[in-house]
């Protein structure tokens, strides 16, 4: 079975010609590029197809990107901001991460896809955030680092009645307690976790985070005060 037809098997929801087109593009030239470089540890037809593609279409499932303008924060090698894009033409997807090669992939891989709305930003989120803050009406991570952590890096990129979506593993509700003061501090209110289910029974999940109030001027900090004091 191809990759494109283990993607069309495993999606969470039925999905387009279209976007099974794109996610076969996408899907071969991770296996081409991570023999460059590091990109992903998961790199047969089965696991970018499952563990890549169905994971990141059940964040699309789970949250409304239809005509969105959408931040991923740390993406990485384009996960889930590729798949955002392919899933959803009308969405606005900016893939932020430190790392230029990855994000070279990126902009080569939406390219090569034949995919308009994405675009990059390099750099360090905490840094990057003065340039476009509350500018986005999603913030999407996946894998990042703790929520804790996290929340203070991506809800300052989200206006104000928008949503910060976290892909999280078996810990997340976990983790949602843990940072529900701090979010609350930053203008967030936790509204919801949604299962999130892969081959294989893993316990994955989607936390959704509601912007209420504006994030105060002096969030985010520096990362190494966010890692050493999370709010």
């Amino acid at each position: 079975m191809s990759l494109k037809e283990l993607t069309v098997k495993n999606a969470p929801y039925p999905i387009t010609e279209e976007c099974a087109e794109k996610l076969g593009i996408i899907g071969k030239r991770l296996q081409e590029e991570n023999k460059k470089y590091n990109l992903t540890a998961l790199t047969s037809d089965e696991d970018i197809a499952v563990l890549h593609f169905a994971d990141c279409l059940q964040l699309v499932k789970a949250v409304d990107f239809s005509g969105k303008k959408t931040v991923d924060i740390g993406c990485g090698g384009g996960f889930p901001s590729l798949v955002i894009a392919a899933a959803e033409p009308s969405a606005s997807v900016c893939a932020l991460d430190s790392t230029a090669k990855k994000l070279t992939f990126v902009a080569e891989t939406a390219a090569a896809a034949g995919m308009d709305n994405i675009q990059i930003m390099t750099g360090r989120a905490e840094e990057l955030v003065k340039e476009v803050r509350e500018s986005f009406d999603i913030a999407v991570s996946r894998g990042v680092s703790r929520l804790n952590i996290l929340a203070e890096l991506c809800l300052p990129y989200v206006k104000v009645g928008g949503l910060f979506a976290a892909m999280k593993g078996g810990g997340g509700r976990e983790e949602a307690k843990e940072a529900e003061k701090g979010i609350i501090r930053l203008g967030g209110k936790l509204k919801e976790i949604i299962p999130s289910p892969v081959k294989g029974g893993e316990d994955h999940c989607v936390i959704i985070i509601e912007k209420l109030r504006q994030t105060p001027a002096e969030y985010p900090r520096q990362y190494n005060k966010i890692k050493k004091q999370p709010l």
